[in-house]
């Protein structure tokens, strides 16, 4: 999607790689659910296929057709920012791919008209000539139907970790689960996107973990440098982190449909580790507003942030 498709460029508007705490991550399970509603317009295959075209696309630099495959308001997150069509696009012609390795494929339905992919992309290349070496990421992209095209709106990668984060700094593990009756579970019918991502941290930053999963669906995703995640993962590892402290900015949000919309932020926690960047994908499910998918990205923790992670031989991305 925008420069982090080429993991050189390891999308919003334009929501933890080295996993700090302030990333919502879960423990990780293999049950992550996949059930397809019986209104899809669209097959796993299909949408793999799509996914699969775009890469070849940039490893062709065939931008033209590349540029087909995105929806006017696509957006891409990285590690450095949030980029819009245009700048994806402008991104990926400094990039050259030469390997390709596309696996770990996971297919997550959010109504007939839009679908999640999550997978594993493992690539070498060059950037503006400059060669770096085979990187991994794990890498999510959202399609939409519009006008009975499907196209790419949403991406997203974070390095792979394949150790848990080390808690930061002052912070340590939730001591108890916070009780319905002292912590009401909140309300979300009638919350828009934005407002129920918002309630969704206070209720991680009041240790309230029956009202965080009563904002998530029951089959959502979640994806974070050390794994993909079910809910009841996701649950049960944000209990492990302490949020009191969690600062929220660089709000941004896409919507893909009247009843599906991106929402995307900066987080930081005071202390030693870089911030994160979070996308929340929200679906409108009998008259409520529930997480469907998060990712999380850490920011690149080096000053030469204004290029695109492609820029950079340590954490390269579709981009």
């Amino acid at each position: 999607m925008k420069k982090s498709y080429a993991l050189v460029l390891l999308l919003l508007l334009s929501a933890a790689c080295t996993a700090p705490p302030t990333n919502r991550e879960a423990a990780p399970t293999n049950s992550v659910a996949t059930a397809t509603p019986t209104s899809m317009a669209i097959s796993e295959a299909d949408v793999i296929a799509k996914e699969k075209a775009i890469w070849d696309a940039i490893k062709n630099k065939d931008y033209e057709a590349f540029s087909n495959m995105l929806a006017d308001n696509q957006v891409e997150v990285l590690r450095d920012a949030v980029y819009d069509k245009a700048g994806t696009i402008a991104a990926v012609k400094d990039f050259e791919l030469t390997e390709i390795t596309l696996a770990d494929w996971k297919f997550l339905p959010i109504d007939k008209d839009a679908v999640v992919l999550t997978y594993r992309v493992t690539m070498k290349g060059k950037y503006k000539g400059k060669e770096f070496p085979t990187e991994s990421a794990r890498a999510s992209s959202a399609w939409v139907n519009r006008n009975g095209k499907w196209l790419a709106i949403y991406h997203q990668e974070c390095p792979v970790s394949t150790t848990p984060p080390p808690p930061s700094a002052g912070s340590s593990p939730a001591k108890t689960r916070a009780s319905p009756a002292s912590t009401p579970t909140p309300a979300t019918t009638g919350a828009d996107p934005v407002a129920s991502e918002k309630a969704l941290w206070e209720t991680l930053k009041s240790k309230n973990y029956d009202g965080f999963a009563a904002f998530l669906a029951a089959d959502s995703i979640e994806v974070e440098p050390n794994g993909v995640f079910d809910k009841a993962g996701s649950v049960k590892r944000v209990s492990q982190f302490d949020f009191s402290s969690a600062q929220l900015s660089e709000f941004k949000w896409a919507p893909f449909d009247s009843d599906v919309a991106l929402f995307s932020y900066l987080v930081k926690i005071p202390g030693p580790e870089p911030a994160e960047r979070h996308s929340t994908i929200w679906a409108k499910r009998d008259g409520k507003w529930l997480a469907v998918f998060h990712h999380g990205t850490p920011v690149r923790a080096t000053a030469a942030s204004t290029l695109s992670p492609k820029t950079a031989a340590a954490t390269p991305s579709r981009k």
